[in-house]
């Protein structure tokens, strides 16, 4: 679906560029004759997603997409946990939202002990739930799953051990079992710490390379089905 979305503005856009229509207010007309068929991009995630890159991914799209941003922070996969994402309202509301394009990028408070009781147990199920629930929705929506950030901070109860070598193979088992694509945002920010306020929140600058891998990733894809 999203595919015919973007194929029908560039096809807009090819025919006024073939008509030569100059004109501001014809321009700012079909702009707002469109805005219904923009490809809708939903964004999944914890405070990283919540305070971060979908701002910066929506001016990077341009008008031919609408980002929302459905991060809830201290949120996890986990169901077992002080928060699980899939109990909370934004959960719904991306559903309702009825996204093209969903991007999920969750554990990094899965792997804070403080947060989630059981560790690892069931986070693989419980991903996979939280990925039918967008695929059941039943259009044609493209799911990709990031890798979460490193975590730098050494003064917190998260455990960037514990993230790579438990929380970050389940998430590539899971893409691997459901044949789903997976952006490495863990490889992308490379444990610098300048890219981060506090060793957990990536900053601005930390922020933007999320955004750019993601605008990067997701062009590649549309670009590939496209040929």
């Amino acid at each position: 679906m999203f595919r015919k979305k973007l194929l029908l503005s560039i096809g807009v856009i090819l025919i006024l560029v073939t008509l030569g229509i100059a004109s501001f207010g014809m321009a700012v007309w079909v702009n707002e004759l469109n805005s219904p068929k923009t490809v809708k991009v939903a964004c999944i995630g914890d405070s990283i997603t919540e305070r971060g890159y979908p701002l910066i991914l929506r001016s990077m799209l341009g008008s031919d997409f609408t980002v929302a941003n459905f991060g809830v922070s201290g949120s996890t996969v986990s169901r077992d946990s002080i928060l699980p994402y899939m109990d909370q309202k934004a959960f719904q509301h991306a559903k309702d939202f009825d996204p093209d394009i969903i991007i999920i990028m969750l554990g990094t408070n899965d792997a804070n002990p403080e947060i989630t009781v059981d560790g690892d147990e069931g986070f693989e199920e419980d991903y996979k739930q939280l990925i039918s629930a967008f695929w059941a929705l039943g259009g044609e929506e493209q799911i990709y799953v990031m890798k979460s950030p490193p975590i730098l901070s050494t003064n917190s109860a998260y455990n960037n051990t514990y993230l790579v070598k438990t929380i970050i193979p389940q998430i590539d088992q899971v893409a691997t079992e459901l044949e789903l694509p997976i952006i490495d945002i863990y490889g992308a920010l490379g444990e610098n710490p300048d890219y981060y306020w506090d060793g957990v929140h990536p900053n601005k600058d930390g922020s933007t390379i999320i955004a750019s891998t993601v605008y990067d990733f997701v062009f590649s894809e549309i670009d590939d089905t496209m040929q």
